[in-house]
């Protein structure tokens, strides 16, 4: 109603629009309003609004919250326009998730969420995007801690099915590290042992942890919360220096002393009655009456704050900020919103 450039603005470039009515944080429309206004071309005007040219194609069911900085350049203007939505429905979603994926990450997994989501939307969960976005910049991250635990990479031709798996086990592994941090588990509450040609050693740090999920397959990687709070302790069962299988010691049902929780083999198989045997033998051999098995509170026990700076601080450095979803002190709601 303001004036008739504006109004053509509706059929012509809606997003930019949807900006000069709704701005972003920190933008004063009344530089671009002008030059619409003024019938100036709408690059120019697009430019004073932070409103990227690849957004005039989006329908107007796309616009459902203030835009925020979203990359361009030609070489994204050409990449993102083969992924736009077609359906309405999906817009929104699109538009959001690839703003948020754009800002946690960079343009280039920006074009591939943008691409996955036109391709699988019933598999996406935008829910999850910001780890996803997190995993995929420390996947180009090669000196960085959070990379070294990353165990396989973001690239460009995965689909969102693998990369949410692969995300997730990184996840897992970041919840071990800030939870057991880099020192060892100083109480196993059992000492290690030799019964029946089976040797007990202890899983107490979390490269031993890390390294019997690999060897026996298994799903070890997910105890790091579990352990800090003295919930359990990991032990690997060994004959002739093999590995036989993985222990989890814990106390179970009524019972107040330390028993024999799980006992498998390589990928959680069953083993021999006599695995079982020595296990029992072993665990008896202690004084079980004076092992101190007090648990934490759930959800009480502190992250390691240097591992956890360790593992962001680069991310911090590169986006020039700290998220106050990526606090500096360590946080388990902050992990567990991830």
């Amino acid at each position: 109603m303001r004036h008739t450039r504006l109004a053509d603005l509706a059929a012509s470039f809606p997003a930019l629009l949807f900006a000069l009515a709704v701005p972003g944080t920190g933008l004063d429309p009344a530089r671009a309003l002008a030059r619409v206004i003024d019938g100036q071309s709408l690059p120019d005007a697009a430019a004073a609004a932070r409103i990227p040219l690849w957004l005039r194609r989006l329908p107007p069911e796309a616009l459902t919250r203030p835009i925020t900085a979203l990359p361009d350049g030609e070489l994204f203007r050409r990449q993102i326009a083969n992924h736009l939505p077609r359906s309405p429905k999906l817009a929104p979603i699109w538009l959001q998730s690839v703003a948020t994926v754009a800002e946690v990450a960079h343009a280039q997994a920006a074009v591939w969420i943008a691409r996955e989501l036109v391709r699988a939307p019933p598999r996406t969960d935008p829910a999850r995007l910001r780890l996803v976005s997190l995993w995929a910049w420390f996947s180009s991250q090669p000196t960085t801690l959070g990379h070294t635990l990353i165990d396989r990479r973001w690239t460009p031709n995965m689909q969102i099915g693998s990369a949410l798996a692969a995300a997730e086990a990184w996840h897992t592994m970041i919840v071990l590290h800030v939870s057991l941090g880099s020192q060892e588990i100083a109480d196993m509450w059992l000492q290690p042992g030799h019964v029946d040609g089976y040797d007990f050693v202890p899983l107490n740090s979390t490269t031993d942890i890390s390294d019997e999920a690999d060897a026996m397959q298994n799903c070890l990687r997910s105890y790091g919360t579990n352990l800090a709070h003295n919930r359990s302790r990991l032990w690997s069962v060994k004959r002739c220096g093999q590995r036989i299988a993985t222990l989890k010691v814990a106390v179970r049902f009524d019972d107040p002393l330390p028993g024999v929780a799980e006992l498998r083999g390589i990928r959680n198989t069953a083993v021999p009655r006599e695995v079982w045997w020595a296990a029992r033998q072993w665990l008896h051999a202690h004084d079980l009456l004076r092992i101190d098995m007090a648990q934490r509170k759930w959800g009480a026990a502190s992250l390691d704050r240097p591992t956890w700076r360790a593992i962001w601080r680069p991310y911090w450095l590169a986006k020039r900020q700290i998220p106050e979803w990526l606090p500096l002190a360590p946080s388990r709601r902050a992990l567990n919103a991830l």
